[in-house]
């Protein structure tokens, strides 16, 4: 695995169901669905700076909202980082989908 990896929770608030479907499959590229409107994506600073340009190619200022909050490098992230309540999601336990 890189050393570079980040962890990054990327959450969104798109109203149009065209634009919201896009950036659903877009994010679903990416990483793991584990919300409605909230992904996980384990990736490279590269591979997030092309996943921040596709979506900006989708989204409407004027209207939506996407979210990305970095959580930290892969490695330092542990089962503890994330926690639910209620029924869960499994995130991909084996590094990044796209390097």
């Amino acid at each position: 695995m890189r050393d570079d990896v980040r962890r990054v929770l990327v959450a969104y608030d798109v109203p149009s169901d065209r634009r919201r479907g896009r950036v659903a499959k877009t994010l679903l590229k990416y990483g793991d669905r584990i919300q409605y409107s909230v992904f996980v994506v384990d990736s490279a600073p590269a591979k997030l700076m092309r996943l921040r340009e596709e979506l900006n190619g989708i989204v409407d200022s004027d209207e939506d909202s996407i979210l990305l909050c970095d959580v930290g490098p892969l490695v330092s992230v542990d089962d503890k980082r994330f926690t639910y309540v209620g029924l869960t999601r499994t995130i991909t336990p084996d590094g990044p989908l796209i390097a």
